[in-house]
């Protein structure tokens, strides 16, 4: 994303200019050599200018599931692939498309191959069905979260594969540990900015341990269990990450689904990120809105609910919100929300869209009442309140 340098202008070379001999004079010394100029440092054009941009974050998001039954059904009735790929962001594009950079939470992964792991959901979506984020714009995902692995490590490797080829960057699973800790680093406007994802639930953790990869094995970044291990990796990570990116920004996968409120493990592992040097903390995995709040200058959102989902074809909750922030070099310099509604099922399920009027104010209420819990509550959340 970042501005390359001009080509360099060619240099050109120096002539040799002799020095004329005098005509009447004898010449007894070989004629004099004007000296050439001193060799002048190649043109470089300085680097651009970095300048702030607009970060629009949304929380989960399942192309698998009804959202490919939905798909194939609609296609089956006379509609275009295309028209179906466009289908989900539909109504979120012209936000996107005011952003810099558009981030979700990917939870299924991208795989027909595989055999389901014993557990009480398994979502996935065929690889055609990246077209979806393509066609609304998304930039990058996290695959830090409880359903990558649903379909074993080739559901995994087709996921990693299919986002490689679509140029989609990602973050939060790998390979190994290491990988999967690995920040996805894109340059926006000349910043460059680290994205890191995590999944960890605590000691409520019902999944299959062989979600979270090892130094051996494939999996995403997080810990089955132990908050104090953890909270040492997010450190150690956004510390390394500060080092080679100007912002930092971790997404969390943690809480208890439908919990409106998060866990005292949540605000301590958000606010040991931005202590160790995050310029925001993103969430996500209660499917509900949970609060947001300002610690040493930075947002932190714990669960912006969910966004084009799959795994339900008529959620009880509905509320859901896009959080759109701006960032410079420097850090965090301010943000706005954006109200949803995650469908109008039966009409048009699993296709959220923008929220006016009453039905707006009613979200953001929600936010402000879950906020209130917070020292510093997001202070755009009242500020959005009041706006008309």
């Amino acid at each position: 994303m970042g501005l390359q340098s001009p080509p360099m202008r060619r240099l050109l070379l120096p002539l040799l200019v002799l020095a004329a001999c005098a005509p009447r004079v004898p010449e007894t010394r070989p004629p004099a050599v004007a000296a050439p100029p001193p060799p002048q440092a190649p043109s470089v054009a300085p680097p651009p200018e970095a300048r702030p941009f607009t970060l629009l974050a949304g929380g989960d998001v399942t192309l698998g599931y009804h959202y490919e039954e939905y798909f194939d059904d609609q296609v089956a009735r006379g509609a275009t692939r295309e028209e179906m790929a466009a289908y989900g962001f539909k109504e979120l594009r012209p936000v996107a498309d005011g952003a810099d950079l558009f981030l979700v939470n990917l939870e299924c992964p991208f795989t027909d191959r595989g055999e389901k792991v014993p557990k009480n959901f398994n979502f996935r979506a065929r690889p055609e069905l990246v077209s979806a984020l393509l066609a609304g714009g998304v930039d990058a995902v996290s695959l830090a979260n409880n359903h990558l692995l649903d379909y074993g490590v080739v559901g995994l490797m087709d996921t990693l594969a299919t986002l490689d080829a679509a140029r989609i960057p990602h973050f939060g699973a790998g390979r190994n540990l290491a990988e999967a800790r690995r920040p996805a680093i894109v340059t926006v406007n000349g910043t460059r900015v680290a994205l890191l994802g995590y999944y960890f639930l605590g000691t409520r953790n019902i999944e299959p341990p062989e979600v979270i990869a090892t130094d051996t094995t494939p999996g995403v970044a997080g810990h089955a269990w132990d908050v104090e291990a953890m909270e040492r990796m997010v450190r150690e990570d956004v510390t390394a990450a500060r080092a080679v990116a100007d912002v930092v920004i971790p997404f969390f996968h943690w809480g208890i689904e439908g919990n409106g409120e998060p866990e005292p493990y949540q605000v301590r592992l958000g606010r040991a990120a931005v202590e160790a040097g995050a310029s925001a903390v993103l969430g996500s995995h209660p499917h509900v809105l949970q609060g947001m709040e300002l610690h040493q200058g930075a947002p932190i959102v714990y669960s912006l609910g969910n966004l084009v989902f799959g795994g339900n074809w008529d959620p009880r909750d509905k509320r859901s919100a896009l959080f759109k922030a701006r960032f410079g070099p420097g850090g965090y310099l301010g943000s706005e929300l954006v109200a949803l509604q995650t469908d109008r099922y039966p009409e048009r399920p699993m296709q959220p869209f923008p929220l006016e009027g009453e039905a707006r104010e009613a979200v953001l209420r929600t936010l402000v009442e879950r906020s209130a819990v917070f020292p510093t509550p997001l202070p755009e959340l009242q500020a959005a309140l009041a706006a008309p």
